[in-house]
């Protein structure tokens, strides 16, 4: 049986490539595909968002080699990033929740 962390990462790659397989260009994740995994998957952290190009801008910024696709590796950033960023805002509530 997979540990916790065994199955986060296995979550993470099977999410990827449930998108990543709705178009011809299977290993990799469209825009379309992208914003149809963050409204699914992200939806709080969409939701969040001010901007209505956010998809668009986070396309930009994730395709690091400017092929128009997201692989899975330009997508862990994206994941990487968005749990750096919950493991802050967990930290100032616990301390939050220790002051009280």
């Amino acid at each position: 049986m997979p540990s916790e962390l065994e199955g986060a990462m296995e979550t993470l790659i099977t999410v990827f490539h449930r998108y990543a397989s709705k178009d011809s260009q299977s290993g990799t994740l469209s825009r379309r595909e992208l914003r149809e995994l963050m409204e699914n998957e992200l939806s709080g952290f969409l939701k969040s968002q001010k901007d209505p190009a956010a998809v668009d801008k986070i396309m930009k910024n994730l395709d690091a080699n400017g092929d128009g696709q997201v692989d899975f590796e330009e997508f862990v950033s994206l994941v990487v990033g968005l749990s750096i960023a919950c493991e802050q805002c967990y930290q100032m509530h616990m301390k939050k929740m220790g002051k009280k």
